[in-house]
């Protein structure tokens, strides 16, 4: 591999294929193992890295100037205080630059130690991102030690000792273990977090890792939002007397958190309320309902993804961070894919043909990214007016380009 540059040597990159990467060190010092992989967004670093689903990831950014904005409370994705994003570590082309926004509370440098994430400067993220394209997603480790002496033989016993992804539930690390409810919703310019007033609906929502935005966008909707354990068993949650279901975001192997979540989920599908699931949730119902789930070469992780809706035949930029993917041809009589990529034809959506149950694989709540996919959230919500006889909402008004208004 060529094309690495050669900076300060207060942090190493160890590849399992043997690459040794040498940078700048920031955020927590240490040493952390996990599966690098590499994320396109050009902004909503913050959000990427609190994002949940990245749980025992260490994330290449490609586009090389991050930190700009530095960071601030609310632009966190972790819905459990009491737990970490699990984001084993971050890579940067660029050094981390002082903040210039009015919403900054703290440099992203500080913000990352006090996260307990390491992350290293000063690489090639370019070539690092290709030789990802072209050997697949390595495990690694990733340290940082302020003093620039390294255990080379400790740091590769640490990433012998990885087991890798496969085969791993990192949901039930990442999840709430306390049933709570939720009440706020989106935020608006100068306005901060809207809260919910008058709930016409409930939802109950499981939490396999979900991001704060998700459930902003539910009750956004017009929801309360109550939030169960990923251990949660079926009899729990249809006590909550839920108008709708959710499933969420989260990491790790699908099969293997579908070890404990796939009967719970199979009970939910047959209670006829409407049901919708993204990301690790999309891939659970898949499994659920009989189809199967591989482990994806590189990922797809950024805010730059085409999708088309087959269902309206509308293709739709997306924010996607998942490595396994469901297997569209795995997917039983009866049950209908709904979306695919553009990029690689992998699946991205299914529904149930005669059932208000459906999911997709991207994150429609756009925390980064476009906002092209919330019509999906509208579609939930729909399922759940059709049921109680009230009258649906368009699920996407073209935008007034001359006023900025929908």
């Amino acid at each position: 591999m060529t094309g690495w540059q050669k900076h300060a040597t207060t942090a190493r990159l160890i590849l399992a294929d043997g690459t040794i990467l040498e940078g700048l060190g920031l955020g927590a010092t240490g040493s952390a193992p996990g599966e690098v992989c590499f994320n396109t967004a050009m902004t909503g670093y913050q959000e990427v890295l609190t994002d949940p689903s990245y749980a025992g990831q260490i994330i290449t950014f490609t586009f090389p100037h991050i930190g700009n904005v530095g960071a601030n409370p609310e632009d966190n994705e972790t819905v459990n205080p009491a737990a970490t994003s699990g984001v084993r570590g971050c890579i940067l082309k660029a050094d981390i630059t002082s903040p210039s926004n009015y919403r900054a509370a703290q440099a992203l440098g500080a913000w990352l130690k006090t996260r307990n994430i390491i992350a290293i400067a000063g690489l090639d993220t370019r070539a690092l991102t290709a030789h990802i394209r072209e050997n697949g997603m390595l495990n690694a480790v990733i340290a940082h030690d302020e003093s620039g002496e390294f255990d080379m033989s400790a740091l590769q016993n640490q990433l012998n000792e990885f087991p890798g992804l496969v085969g791993m539930d990192l949901a039930g690390e990442v999840s709430t273990t306390q049933t709570y409810g939720w009440s706020e919703g989106l935020w608006a310019w100068n306005e901060g977090f809207a809260e919910v007033q008058d709930p016409q609906f409930h939802i109950v929502a499981m939490d396999f890792g979900a991001k704060t935005n998700i459930l902003r966008s539910l009750v956004s909707q017009g929801a309360k939002v109550t939030v169960v354990p990923a251990s949660a068993t079926a009899e729990e949650i249809l006590a909550h007397k839920p108008d709708g279901l959710f499933l969420s975001n989260g990491p790790g192997d699908p099969a293997a958190t579908g070890k404990y979540a796939i009967p719970v989920v199979k009970t939910l599908v047959e209670s006829g309320l409407p049901l919708f699931g993204i990301c690790l949730g999309h891939q659970i119902l898949a499994l659920a309902l009989g189809g199967k789930t591989t482990k994806m070469h590189q990922g797809h992780h950024g805010a730059n993804h085409p999708v088309q809706d087959l269902t309206t035949d509308k293709v739709e930029i997306t924010s996607m961070n998942h490595g396994f993917a469901v297997e569209g041809k795995s997917l039983p009589q009866g049950v209908k894919e709904t979306h695919i990529s553009l990029f690689d034809q992998s699946n991205a959506g299914l529904s149930i043909e005669g059932k208000p149950v459906f999911s997709v694989q991207y994150h429609p709540e756009a925390s980064p990214g476009p906002h092209d996919s919330h019509y999906l959230f509208t579609r939930f919500f729909n399922l759940i007016r059709e049921q109680k006889g009230m009258e649906t909402v368009p699920e996407y008004i073209e935008p007034d380009f001359r006023t900025g208004t929908e």
